[in-house]
């Protein structure tokens, strides 16, 4: 058991910190739409407190990052932005497309684009912006 957890523990410790970096992001977007806050803005303020909370505990508990002078720090830290601002404009798309052009539930689309997010964000984490952990 103890193999099988150290050879997924990359996995399992993105899903649970994935949950809860989708809690702040949920919580944030469906209390600004709650005060009427307009979609798109609650969206993109939703996105950018949750991926400070992502990096955070991605950085020290997901990927393990070796990272420790502020050059590399800054350099992972812009990677990852990037990273999740790629993942923001498919987010952008799913929410549009979902409420503004189908005009549905946005919480459920807010589900829907959650799913395909965090799994492109573990991709592009993975392979992009911890990709050289020894190195930095």
């Amino acid at each position: 058991m103890t193999e099988l957890f150290k050879k997924y523990q990359d996995v399992l410790m993105y899903l649970i910190f994935g949950v809860l970096t989708t809690l702040v992001n949920l919580v944030t977007f469906y209390v600004l739409v709650y005060f009427h806050v307009n979609v798109q803005i609650a969206n993109v303020t939703a996105w950018i407190l949750s991926v400070l909370f992502a990096y955070l505990t991605n950085r020290k508990w997901v990927f393990h990052s070796k990272a420790t002078t502020p050059k590399a720090i800054g350099r992972e830290a812009l990677s990852f932005t990037g990273a999740r601002f790629a993942t923001l404009l498919v987010d952008i798309m799913i929410i549009w497309f979902g409420v503004q052009f189908l005009h549905q539930n946005p919480f459920i689309w807010k589900l829907i684009d959650n799913v395909v997010v965090v799994i492109l964000n573990y991709i592009l984490s993975k392979l992009v912006v911890f990709k050289d952990n020894d190195t930095h």
